[in-house]
């Protein structure tokens, strides 16, 4: 198993009232030497926006802002912009982030040139219903059924009239364009699915329809292991290595105390990233002290961000759902790791 050091917390809430309830799942970019982390900030009654912090090498906070540097503006998200990534495609940044307006949680991009004002593009992902989502994915009968079985959810019996649409969240970009076509990873429970587009303005009603009638094409990983059976999805943006496309993710697990959050790693193809390649077998970490077991939501860790300096990757997390921790692994060990677990039909 590789070996993996949790280097601690990193950020708490204060009590700034942007910030008062907690602090969580950051994009982050380095930039030279410096490390730039977008955190969810949230004050009480879970209204979340999104601050701002530097870093100084990978661990040493040297300038963090008294406001956030994004809030609500729209309808999709008045009350959050949450769980930003961030990566740098053209000479542009890619600040994706989901937009929760009270009942609704769907993934929505903001641009930037220069980390510190950013252009709201809207949302990313489909705005259809859940039952739109099943007419269309079962129409070729062949997808997990298990992309079905969120109907308690969607129609919940306290409001059945309450018009919640489908939830797709977990945005994440890929760091370049593969084969000249942007690329993302996005979640419908209970896997990681994949669009490549020429430009976002195609990301039509139109492509979202053939998209779904050919989901079993789309989807890049379901559950398999026990550590990840309820559902997984998309975490740090996708790091380029020259064996594939290392990909750090969150998985999920039912237990007697309730879901627990993972860490788990994958490998995909460079050039064909819907390709899997390789998985742990076992969480890459997990709650294990007394801050990610206890918190705003108890047994959580949920990796959105790396930042490699030398060969020692640094893997920032919300823990809890309260504060930001980091943890470090040796890189080329973890890739070693993962080659070992190769898919046969790929060896």
């Amino acid at each position: 198993m590789i070996k993996l050091k949790k280097e601690g917390i990193l950020l708490a809430k204060t009590d700034l009232e942007f910030e008062n309830e907690g602090v969580l799942n950051p994009a982050v970019i380095r930039e030279g030497d410096s490390v730039h982390l977008f955190y969810r900030a949230v004050r009480k009654g879970n209204h979340s926006s999104i601050g701002y912090c530097r870093l100084d090498g990978p661990l040493n906070v040297t300038e963090r802002w008294d406001k956030p540097i994004m809030v609500p503006e729209f309808e999709y998200e008045t009350q959050g912009v949450e769980d930003a990534r961030i990566v740098k495609i053209d000479n542009m940044y890619y600040l994706t982030y989901t937009g929760y307006d009270g009942t609704n949680a769907r993934g929505a991009l903001a641009t930037s040139g220069d980390l510190l004002h950013f252009t709201k593009q809207g949302l990313v992902v489909p705005q259809i219903t859940y039952a739109e989502f099943v007419y269309l994915a079962e129409s070729e009968g062949k997808v997990n059924k298990n992309y079905y079985r969120n109907h308690k959810f969607y129609y919940q019996e306290a409001d059945p009239d309450k018009k919640i649409m489908l939830w797709d969240k977990n945005v994440i970009f890929f760091p370049r364009r593969i084969g000249g076509k942007l690329v993302f990873l996005h979640r419908i429970r209970p896997g990681i699915q994949i669009v490549a587009t020429d430009s976002l303005k195609d990301l039509s009603k139109e492509f979202w329809d053939r998209y779904f009638l050919n989901l079993q094409d789309q989807i890049v990983l379901d559950p398999v292991y026990p550590h990840e059976s309820e559902y997984i999805g998309s975490g740090c943006p996708p790091i380029e290595t020259e064996h594939g496309w290392l990909l750090i993710y969150h998985g999920v697990r039912s237990s007697k105390r309730g879901l627990i959050y993972s860490a788990c790693a994958a490998m995909l193809d460079l050039n064909d990233p819907s390709k899997e390649l390789a998985r742990l077998p076992y969480p890459l970490f997990f709650p294990e002290y007394d801050w990610e077991l206890h918190g705003e939501v108890n047994n959580v860790v949920f990796p959105t961000g790396t930042a490699l300096f030398g060969n020692t990757l640094f893997i920032y997390y919300g823990a809890a759902d309260s504060l930001i921790a980091c943890a470090s692994v040796k890189f080329s060990e973890l890739v070693a790791e993962l080659l070992t677990y190769m898919k046969k039909d790929e060896e």
